[in-house]
């Protein structure tokens, strides 16, 4: 049994579409949470499905906290927090599974990210330090940035990073339980890097699966807007206040 839960807030349909029929093809028992955090509920009469439960949350609480509404209403042996924008073929979820269920300390699985265009995005990332995101934002050196999201590693081969971007986190849903799922000082921002945390002092570990790729349009939205990034300015700080820098 797998369930999953994607967060919404003013998603473009024909997108969100796309993320919902790939999950609904998964050829295992299956349910898909979609919590939708717009100030209008426009989007459920097209996902009525009994495999589908729509949560109207009718406000923006966040992220990590609108994952967090299903925590008591899951389970399932695995949960998968996704992304709205993700696109990826029916065995990739039981392929990922076969990969995670004989590994007893490894909390969740993600697979390889790619762009449409078929260019890799490099999730797997060292924890964050202050110089890190900055770094990121002017580009100051170019080594760490190497150094950071591991491209001095051979990213085709399986490995436990310290980081993963979370678009698609296949967890353990007992481990996620007892992690208490997310954060939920964090509004919007840093959650993954925070819960990868807790994995860690858990002494657990994350795995990053290239054998299985996956599709994400990755919008990058903190670098386009001006409200977004002070969102990420925010989460950060609390970030670093709660592990330091």
């Amino acid at each position: 049994m797998i369930t999953a839960s994607i967060v919404l807030y003013n998603e473009n349909l024909e997108t969100l579409k796309k993320t919902v029929d790939s999950f609904l093809k998964t050829p295992l028992k299956k349910k898909l949470y979609l919590i939708d955090n717009s100030s209008e509920n426009i989007l459920e009469k097209y996902f009525l499905h009994q495999e589908i439960e729509y949560i109207f949350v009718g406000e923006n609480i966040g992220f990590g906290n609108a994952h967090n509404l299903v925590l008591d209403k899951i389970n399932s042996d695995f949960h998968l927090i996704l992304n709205p924008d993700v696109e990826f073929n029916s065995d990739v979820i039981p392929n990922l599974i076969k990969a995670l269920e004989d590994k007893p300390t490894v909390s969740f699985i993600t697979p390889k990210v790619i762009y449409p265009n078929k260019e890799n995005q490099f999730i797997c990332r060292k924890h964050p330090t202050f110089f890190d995101l900055i770094n990121r934002k002017l580009k100051i050196s170019n080594t760490q940035i190497i150094k950071n999201e591991y491209r001095d590693k051979d990213l085709e081969k399986p490995f436990y990073p310290e980081f993963i971007h979370g678009c698609f986190m296949l967890f353990k849903t007992t481990d996620f339980k007892n992690l208490k799922g997310f954060d939920e000082r964090y509004f919007l921002y840093m959650e993954d890097a925070d819960i990868c945390r807790k994995i860690e002092q858990a002494d657990k570990k994350i795995l990053y699966f290239p054998n299985i790729e996956i599709i994400h349009q990755h919008r990058k939205g903190s670098s386009k807007s001006l409200k977004l990034f002070f969102y990420h300015l925010s989460s950060a700080i609390k970030y670093f206040l709660k592990w330091g820098f």
